[in-house]
């Protein structure tokens, strides 16, 4: 609900996973009756090609009650199937006199994924050669640092499996423990507006 239709993006290819996240400011003391819709839109969500999963994060204040939805889909064109249906349209009406203003939608198709601070999931994403620019030097940084300290210790693996453990590990650190802390330590670079 920023408006009711998918937000417009260009994509690199149609088949490539998406994620879409929906906020919504639910009115005070109608929490339990979002959590039911919630519920019941997901159930019916579940039932369009290409629904890849959703999850939901809550309040973390009870005096801002803003709802997340993380939505995904296997191609931006399942999820537009979704976004633009009339069984969506007719739960979008079902849940205006639950929540305060329209519901805000951010298309996500990648490494934004790993640009957003959990308390600001709905920021529009920054600059692509800013996110390209940090997160080649943090790829390049962990690599090296765990081809020094984990390799030698895979040395009696074959060389497919030692490449595939390493780049399972470095995924993991990124995700987990680098991409948050380059996020907040380059946040007025990323994010100047907000800055």
């Amino acid at each position: 609900m920023t408006s009711e239709n998918t937000p417009k993006i260009a994509l690199d290819t149609d088949r490539q996973p998406i994620t879409a996240a929906i906020s919504h400011l639910v009115k005070p003391g109608l929490e339990q009756e979002y959590e039911q819709w919630l519920r019941d839109i997901s159930a019916v969500a579940q039932q369009f090609q290409g629904h890849s999963g959703v999850s939901f994060i809550r309040p973390q204040h009870p005096d801002h009650p803003e709802y997340a939805i993380i939505l995904r889909f296997d191609c931006y064109k399942h999820l537009k199937e979704w976004m633009d249906s009339p069984v969506r349209q007719r739960w979008l009406d079902k849940v205006k006199p639950l929540v305060q203003q329209d519901q805000n939608v951010q298309i996500l198709t990648g490494l934004e994924t790993w640009f957003t601070l959990p308390r600001k999931p709905f920021q529009q994403p920054p600059k692509r050669y800013k996110m390209a620019i940090l997160t080649a030097v943090a790829v390049f940084a962990v690599a090296q640092i765990l081809g020094v300290i984990i390799a030698p210790v895979l040395t009696f693996l074959p060389p497919l499996l030692r490449s595939l453990v390493l780049i399972t590990l470095t995924v993991f650190c990124l995700t987990y423990l680098v991409m948050p802390r380059v996020t907040r330590l380059f946040y007025r670079w990323l994010y100047p507006k907000h800055s």
